[in-house]
């Protein structure tokens, strides 16, 4: 025995919409609730109005609630059957429950529920009582009202709240200003000090932020290319974002604004990392679109990304070194006027690694030079300070020629002219050896040349000017003390000592449009190796105990760098986007990715010299 329920509705077109049911009982429950088998969504009809089971096989009693009545057959009263042979009608409220005659063979009763005679309805049960319309007034004059409400307290008090506040002084703004009704979310980190003034980027009243305001006060921004250049490198845009951007200009918001990249009043949260595809849209294949580029295509770093060109120092205007980018597959040369054999001073088993064992005590060197005796980290850790002289050379190569009662005299550094000075005072004093330590027959580095005999005579005085020019002339010789680490000029006649040394220069900053952080590389482990650590590290990347000319230049290429770094989705250890290395606006701070993955609070400081670098003609900028 089973009921099977079709409630009958009708769209707004008069079509018939039938929802089918099946209710597996000989009993079935009638009214508004909700857990009602045939539920009657009206004020008119009881939570429980009334319930309908078979009473025998043919008929179908139907009971209403005490105190409640259904219409049976057109008959109003609370208690009656229908015959299912035959089939009724069932009358609750505004609802017809229509059973209909019993199949031949079947045991199924079929009863359509249908919502009939509204407006008869709503005359007999009276359902304005339980409406607010008798207590309030009418729909019109609340939504008026609401109107008036809503642009008086959102847009009439905003504007008169925006131009009542005294302009540049945020003290004034504190408190609560009815224009912050406006405010779609709070600042972000970055800028959560202007929460109380408004008025520093929303200058003019209906009008969006313009670059003007965000140039105030980020003086050292500028654009990551030029304007035109960049809005060709776009291609054939879509018609929908060329109208876009049409509309936009004709409303005075030219393209490649900073509110383009860098929206505001999304939360207190950090800017999102830059994605790859950012980059790779443009760049994939500039030179498809901007045909004069010098920049190589570019889209991941594991797939396609150009040689690196650090800029190069490879030749000198008098005083005035010049740099050139150049790719390093072309095998640049440096000129830095230095004359340093990196593989000697590296070498675990020569003299130099012998002379460290026995000035360990002095200097805390260990069994051999390790990179990090000369090369010492700069204070943020990112890259390494130049060598001195005094600091770095100096513990094994003295310039120090007398002793006069315990104080050392040396040979002024970076001064030939005082070097020329010094070694004729030198002879002038009457001394008849000369100092061992600066010619061709110098002592092993550290020792000081004592002066075995002080005494003056007649002939010694007589010989000390062409002695000390012999001396002179040692020293900026081959084998001298200058002559083997720096480039010397010859003076301009056989007769002057007039020598000079060319001037040496330390780039401390090869790759000008890309970062690298030295600290976060002092611990390597590639692929299938070791982890690697102190000077392990440094000659894994830099292979100085390779190289015998110091104008080898010592930088790792892609090729070494990729057997750790992959694109932004790349299966290598180490994920790297484009934001890891390079900034969009191409200035010499860190990346603003790595600034918030690892200097929270930290100001960080570069060390750039001064020195006017050349692209070279088809490289990359």
């Amino acid at each position: 025995m089973a009921f099977v329920l079709r409630n009958i509705s009708y769209s707004a077109e008069g079509r018939q919409i039938v929802r089918t049911s099946r209710v597996e009982d000989d009993l079935v429950k009638v009214g508004r609730d909700p857990d009602s088998d045939i539920r009657l969504n009206e004020l008119a009809v009881a939570l429980h109005h009334a319930t309908l089971e078979m009473v025998s096989a043919t008929r179908l009693g139907v009971s209403a609630e005490a105190g409640l009545t259904v219409e049976i057959d057109g008959a109003n009263t609370q208690f009656g059957q229908i015959d299912v042979t035959i089939g009724g009608t069932i009358r609750v409220g505004p609802f017809q429950l229509r059973v209909l005659p019993q199949e031949m063979g079947s045991d199924d009763v079929a009863i359509d529920v249908e919502r009939i005679d509204t407006e008869e309805a709503e005359e007999r049960f009276d359902t304005r009582r339980f409406a607010l319309s008798a207590v309030m007034p009418g729909k019109r004059p609340i939504a008026w009202t609401l109107v008036i409400v809503v642009l008086g307290a959102f847009l009439a008090w905003p504007i008169w709240s925006f131009y009542s506040q005294e302009r540049g002084r945020p003290e004034i703004a504190q408190g609560f200003h009815a224009d912050r009704l406006w405010l779609s979310g709070s600042l972000s980190e970055g800028h959560a000090a202007l929460a109380n003034n408004c008025t520093a980027c929303h200058v003019d009243a209906f009008e969006s932020v313009q670059d003007t305001a965000c140039t105030a006060c980020h003086t050292a921004i500028h654009d990551h290319a030029d304007a035109a250049r960049m809005q060709r490198a776009q291609g054939e845009l879509p018609f929908f974002r060329r109208l876009q951007i049409n509309i936009g200009e004709a409303f005075g918001q030219e393209p490649g604004r900073c509110v383009d990249c860098h929206t505001e009043h999304e939360g207190p949260q950090e800017i999102p990392p830059t994605p790859q595809q950012f980059c790779a849209d443009c760049h994939t294949d500039l030179d498809a679109r901007l045909p004069d580029t010098r920049l190589g295509d570019a889209s991941d770093f594991e797939r396609l990304h150009p040689e690196f060109q650090p800029a190069v120092l490879t030749r000198w205007d008098g005083e005035q070194p010049r740099m050139q980018r150049i790719a390093l597959n072309r095998n640049p040369r440096e000129a830095s006027n230095l004359k340093f054999p990196h593989a000697l001073h590296l070498d675990r088993t020569g003299g130099v690694a012998q002379m460290a064992r026995r000035l360990a005590p002095s200097f805390g060197f260990g069994q051999q030079l390790e990179c990090r005796d000369c090369h010492v980290p700069t204070p943020d850790g990112v890259r390494f300070a130049p060598p001195s002289m005094e600091g770095d050379c100096g513990m094994c190569h003295s310039l120090a020629f007398e002793s006069i009662d315990g104080t050392v005299r040396t040979l002024r550094h970076g001064e030939p002219q005082q070097v020329v000075a010094d070694i004729r005072a030198f002879y002038r004093a009457g001394l008849r050896q000369r100092p061992a330590d600066l010619g061709a027959e110098r002592s092993r580095p550290g020792d000081i040349n004592q002066a075995r005999n002080s005494s003056t005579s007649a002939r010694a005085m007589s010989q000390w000017p062409a002695r000390a020019d012999q001396a002179v002339r040692q020293v900026f010789s081959e084998d001298g003390a200058c002559f083997d680490c720096h480039q010397v000029t010859a003076p301009p006649s056989a007769a002057s000592l007039a020598f000079g040394i060319r001037p040496v220069a330390f780039p401390t900053r090869y790759m000008l449009h890309g970062w690298f952080d030295h600290r976060a590389h002092m611990v390597v482990q590639r692929p299938g190796q070791r982890q690697q650590q102190g000077s392990e590290a440094c000659l894994s990347c830099h292979r100085a105990d390779a190289s015998s000319d110091s104008a080898d230049l010592l930088l790792p290429n892609v090729a070494s760098c990729r057997d750790c770094h992959g694109g932004e989705t790349s299966s290598l250890p180490v994920e790297s986007s484009c934001a890891m290395c390079h900034d969009y606006h191409m200035d010499e701070g860190v990346p603003a990715q790595l600034l918030r993955q690892q200097v929270r609070g930290r100001r960080w400081t570069t060390t750039v010299i001064p020195i006017q670098a050349e692209a070279p003609s088809g490289a990359g900028r």
